[in-house]
């Protein structure tokens, strides 16, 4: 049976993944959760041990695709999208990074960006007189350009993992809006580059103005006559590709179906809903270490029952974490019995019993994720960037809570007393080279995907924090 979605607001019918995916954000400004999560078997769980990456998106994706994509073209969009390697570098113990950062973009917004893209260039294809021409047993016709318009802000990441997801991909027009002083050069680079059907727009402002505008757009009546969507975390198919990864390192790493213990370094917080969607469908995990940095509204939220935005966001070196109101929040309460509205109102408290014995959240300061990032790597030659070393940093204060403190060493084997512990490294250290050197005096060593990037000329547009320029904007660009 195909997957059917509700909105977090509860004020809006319920829809198909495919209706969910093109329309972004539910008409009540809600976001779209599956009504019910599918379940993997434990031993088919295990068996991914010895399946590829791609075999195991399909295994996962499929069931929430089905009666929507045909298992064949799933299969191709999955070896298609996921054509690199998924590193699990052991740190020491039975402490592993899991290393997402050797996608196209080197950042691990490329795992839900690239299927993401994919699946509406397929569902876009099917809904005219045209088809997908990438997908089997079609015809050759697609829709024009400009069909649909992907409104997405970015801290960081996200506007680059989109861009390159969506870089001339027929039917579909998309603007990215970035806070000029908020992300490194190399992150800009990735988007400002592209040309083609991406346009960029720096916004005198935070992420989470840039997020504001993105979403009263897509509120705003007189812009109706633009079919919007949204590449964001708010996009249910950003989340449902990152739940794969997660049981992907389980299914690696397990000894006789042990749960493991997660770190997630997290910011807008889709990357903790993929994972804990994974634990719904069945991945065995004791404990999710929510590590945030300076913005630290969540750790608050979960130790007092009491939720309060942080506006303006602090501004911290992990910079595409700067996030003072997680827009996935409500999906996290959602999740434990809870609602809450896009402004952060709880009208239903969450279990926060059961909150509390999943989840460890920890702030982490500017001053500790450089001292992680250095410990890492005098300890352990391992090569942190900045928010994989909150994420880091959270796993080692989680550790040390439960007695357990860092005492390995690079290579040694695994004590097999230890619990087994995974951290997420979201993006590669060579695109924060400044910090990396001014901590290490080492130079990162520079992807393949960042190749000639420094020497690309750019393009793209300034813009003031007001929305009337950015609705103008708009109006004026699609007619």
């Amino acid at each position: 049976m195909p997957s059917v979605l509700y909105s977090t607001n509860l004020r809006s019918p319920d829809v198909s993944l495919k209706d969910a995916l093109l329309q972004g954000q539910a008409p009540d400004k809600g976001l779209y959760m599956p009504r019910e999560i599918p379940r993997i078997p434990l031993d088919e769980i295990v068996g991914f041990r010895d399946k590829s990456y791609p075999e195991i998106a399909f295994a996962v994706l499929k069931r929430y695709t089905q009666g929507l994509i045909p298992d064949d073209g799933l299969i191709r969009l999955c070896a298609e999208c996921y054509n690199y390697d998924v590193p699990l570098e052991k740190v020491y113990d039975r402490n592993y990074l899991m290393r997402l950062d050797q996608g196209p973009t080197a950042s691990f917004k490329d795992f839900a960006a690239r299927m993401m893209a994919r699946m509406m260039r397929y569902f876009l294809a099917q809904e005219g007189a045209g088809h997908d021409r990438n997908s089997p047993g079609v015809s050759d016709r697609v829709p024009s350009r400009g069909e649909l318009v992907i409104l997405t802000a970015t801290s960081g990441d996200t506007g680059s993992a989109v861009a390159n997801a969506f870089h001339n991909v027929d039917g579909i027009s998309m603007v990215v809006l970035f806070p000029m002083k908020e992300v490194s050069a190399r992150q800009r680079k990735q988007m400002t580059t592209l040309g083609g059907n991406v346009t960029v727009i720096g916004v005198d402002g935070q992420f989470d103005d840039c997020q504001a505008l993105v979403k009263r757009a897509f509120a705003d009546p007189d812009l109706k006559r633009i079919r919007f969507s949204s590449a964001n975390s708010i996009n249910i198919g950003r989340l449902l590709p990152q739940a794969v990864y997660y049981l992907y390192a389980w299914a690696r790493l397990q000894e006789n179906n042990e749960a493991a213990i997660i770190s997630v370094p997290s910011g807008n917080f889709g990357d903790i809903c993929g994972g804990l969607i994974a634990r719904e469908m069945g991945l065995p995990v004791s404990r999710y270490v929510i590590a945030t940095n300076a913005n630290d509204e969540f750790p608050k939220f979960v130790a007092t029952g009491r939720y309060e935005k942080i506006v303006p966001s602090r501004v911290c070196i992990s910079n595409a974490m700067n996030v003072g109101h997680p827009s996935n929040l409500p999906r996290l309460v959602a999740l434990y019995g809870g609602a809450m509205d896009e402004q952060g109102k709880v009208t239903k408290e969450p279990d926060f019993a059961a909150m509390r014995r999943d989840i460890y959240s920890v702030s982490i300061n500017d001053e500790e994720t450089r001292q992680a990032i250095k410990n890492a790597w005098s300890r352990h030659k391992t090569m942190l960037e900045p928010h994989g070393a909150v994420g880091w940093a959270g796993l080692q204060k989680y550790l040390a809570d439960e007695g357990q403190r860092d005492k390995g060493t690079k290579g040694q084997s695994a004590d097999p007393s230890m619990p087994l512990c995974v951290s997420i490294e979201t993006a590669h250290p060579a695109k924060f080279p400044e910090e990396i050197q001014r901590l290490l005096n080492v130079d990162p060593p520079l992807p393949p995907s960042l190749a000639g990037l420094d020497t690309k000329p750019e393009h793209y547009e300034k813009g003031p924090n007001e929305y009337g320029w950015f609705k103008d904007f708009l109006s004026r660009v699609f007619k």
